[in-house]
């Protein structure tokens, strides 16, 4: 499964990934699925949103035991963050049935769609619109770079866009969802553990900066005649990553984008996007505000007009502790199975508010993740297979 899936949206000059929704690369991701479903006999189908579902059993039942990933990609990204758990889910299903277990309760994989956000700017879209955290309105707005909406790409891809929007009645159907994920940090390296369990996702938002300037010549125009969007920026990128450690959070500008963008040109317009998280609403709140006042100082000082838009926020997901303590029943008992936090953003964390949701994770030895760095080691991977199996037998062959 992996070496099938593994050429799909891969980079020749980064070796990365640019597996960004409803583009060739996604729709490659997405036949290989249905293939990988219709293989096992599973009951294929795509929801009003384009996510993806392959289920065992009556999926009307109300207490199905739903598991799987995303299979896109950030840019230049890694080729385990959304894939290994896709590919274990189905890996952890050809293990139960090794196993001639006898399944009680429904059983689904699913891939969800537009995970990351690359080119839409938004994360978790499919999940989002199936919980109702995005409404179809706010996601027709959706555009990107080229000027390209969310439902023109959807139609493009042939599917249909005017579905789009609020299942509750597919959420019914779900009793419980795992994921498991390669997990985006050295927690489990540093313990030397393969798998742990998730207790939380910090809070998290995305934030987008527009610095407004005069353009102008960069050879005759005096440096105090400037109007130079460009220095409160990159003063507000240094600012960030100070009010960060100060608050023992995180911060970055990965993103900018410049107008008119010429190398003899002062810019008119330099755009930066802002990502944090922390531990706690509140240290999340102190960060950006402290970043927002410290950029509004430097704009006042060049002479510059700023604009701050939060674009999505995700609160803090405390993962259901029921669940949490059943994953850590089933796997705890030969070893004590660590229980860690995480950063990263995730279906099941957009799904928690709907749904009892649960995560795993799989060590990264690296502790590199939305890179081609990025990495688990096979013998980690199948521990992570078998955790899964475990897991699902647990809860759906009563």
């Amino acid at each position: 499964m992996w070496r099938s899936l593994r050429p799909s949206g891969r980079s020749d000059a980064s070796g990365g990934y640019r597996r960004y929704a409803w583009t060739g690369a996604d729709a490659d991701c997405r036949v290989w699925f249905q293939a990988q479903a219709e293989a096992r006999g599973l009951d294929y189908e795509v929801d009003r949103n384009g996510n993806q579902w392959a289920w065992l059993g009556d999926p009307t039942r109300g207490d199905a035991v739903v598991t799987g990933s995303h299979l896109d990609s950030v840019p230049d990204g890694g080729a385990f963050d959304g894939p290994l758990g896709v590919v274990s889910s189905f890996a952890a299903l050809d293990e139960l049935r090794a196993r001639k277990v006898a399944f009680s309760r429904p059983l689904a994989i699913t891939n969800f769609g537009d995970e990351e956000g690359a080119r839409f700017g938004l994360a978790c879209v499919g999940s989002r619109l199936t919980a109702g955290q995005l409404t179809r309105e706010k996601a027709y707005e959706l555009q990107d770079a080229s000027g390209t909406t969310l439902p023109q790409a959807m139609e493009a891809a042939g599917y249909d866009p005017s579905t789009i929007g609020p299942d509750p009645e597919r959420l019914a159907r779900i009793g419980a969802f795992v994921e498991l994920h390669v997990e985006q940090g050295r927690a489990l390296d540093l313990t030397g553990d393969p798998v742990g369990i998730a207790s939380a996702i910090w809070p998290h938002g995305r934030w987008r900066f527009d610095f407004r300037g005069e353009a102008n010549h960069a050879g005759t125009t005096r440096l105090v005649d400037r109007r130079d969007p460009m220095l409160s920026y990159a003063e507000t990128v240094l600012a960030a990553r100070r009010e960060a450690e100060l608050a023992g959070a995180v911060a970055t500008f990965g993103k900018i984008s410049v107008e008119p963008n010429g190398v003899n040109a002062i810019p008119s317009l330099v755009r930066g996007w802002l990502d944090s998280r922390a531990a706690d609403q509140s240290t999340l709140d102190t960060v950006v505000t402290g970043i927002e006042k410290a950029a509004r100082e430097y704009a006042d000082r060049h002479g510059i007009d700023l604009d701050v838009v939060r674009e999505s926020f995700t609160p803090v997901v405390e993962f259901e502790d029921t669940l949490r303590d059943e994953l850590g029943a089933i796997l705890g008992r030969e070893r004590k199975i660590p229980v860690l936090g995480t950063g990263a953003g995730h279906d099941a964390g957009i799904l928690s508010g709907s749904i009892p949701t649960a995560m795993l994770f799989v060590r990264n030895p690296t502790g590199i993740s939305h890179s081609p760095a990025e990495f688990a080691a096979e013998d980690d991977c199948v521990a992570g297979v078998t955790a899964l199996a475990d897991v699902l037998e647990g809860l759906a062959c009563r």
